[in-house]
């Protein structure tokens, strides 16, 4: 069974304004289609794929998908979908949104988005979130690395800035995204001293040669296990990131050092995601 850890809602003309939209260009080689259609990803999937939906909160970069529309649409698929509730605490109301999110949706997990928001996670201000989320076993999906997004301070997507909350926060699991490229070994630097804080290799298959090095990284520093599969759908899919995984696995590698280790890359694809996060 595969587990997609980091799938979006977006519903066009609703959740996002035109700049979003607009810059959304830069993500990978022209404009992507941001409409998320149930049809459309199940059948770029296996079957039995289980596969976490975020939305996402981040008023300075045009970005509001309300947390009852991820809701109502995993509700719709529930022997395949697991939703997320998102926060964006530099605006008014986010502690109303969390609860309401989770003691009435019945979101499983915390979407944050710290550089499309532009707040520092690892401000203490924030620590009734981190030990809201750690107290009732939230798990955050938490941006970080790079972004399209013009007016997202870069700072605050540094991986770096999660060892903090972890060490508040010992018991809160995270998956950082995107395995914090291009800040790679940041990221690997963080997930390898913390028992629950993992790294998605979500939207990292179409650069082939940074993905091939961030996992060569993660062999090195022993890591493997500490890596979760994902997607980030709608801009890419379930299977052209598995097939992309599988076609870096093939590699022959750089003469005098040992290759991906192939069996691992399995491992990765197949990685019970939810049993780790505590959302079986």
């Amino acid at each position: 069974m595969i587990t997609d850890v980091h799938s979006h809602l977006f519903r066009p003309g609703t959740d996002f304004d035109d700049g979003f939209r607009t810059e959304a260009a830069r993500a990978h080689a022209g404009e992507v289609d941001l409409t998320v259609r149930w049809e459309e990803y199940a059948a770029a999937a296996p079957d039995d794929t289980r596969t976490i939906v975020v939305g996402g909160k981040a008023r300075r970069s045009g970005l509001w998908v309300d947390d009852a529309a991820v809701a109502a649409y995993t509700a719709a698929h529930p022997g395949r979908l697991v939703g997320y509730l998102s926060l964006d605490p530099t605006q008014p109301g986010w502690r109303d949104e969390l609860r309401h999110g989770h003691q009435e949706l019945g979101l499983r997990g915390i979407k944050l988005m710290p550089m499309y928001a532009g707040f520092d996670p690892a401000a203490e201000e924030y620590d009734d979130l981190f030990g809201y989320a750690e107290r009732h076993g939230l798990p955050l999906l938490v941006h970080t690395g790079t972004t399209f997004v013009s007016a997202a301070p870069l700072e605050y997507a540094m991986p770096r800035h999660l060892d903090a909350v972890a060490i508040r926060h010992p018991g809160l699991r995270m998956v950082l995204a995107h395995l914090g490229h291009p800040f790679e070994g940041e990221c690997l630097a963080v997930i390898r001293k913390h028992p629950h804080v993992y790294a998605d290799v979500s939207a990292l298959h179409y650069r082939p040669f940074q993905l091939w090095h961030s996992l060569r990284l993660a062999q090195d520093y022993g890591v493997w296990h500490k890596l979760l599969f994902g997607s980030d759908y709608p801009f890419t899919t379930v299977d052209a990131s598995v097939a992309g995984l599988r076609e870096i696995a093939r590699i022959p590698g750089i003469p005098g050092l040992p290759p991906l280790d192939r069996d691992e890359v399995e491992k990765l694809i197949h990685r019970p995601a939810l049993d780790l996060l505590g959302l079986s």
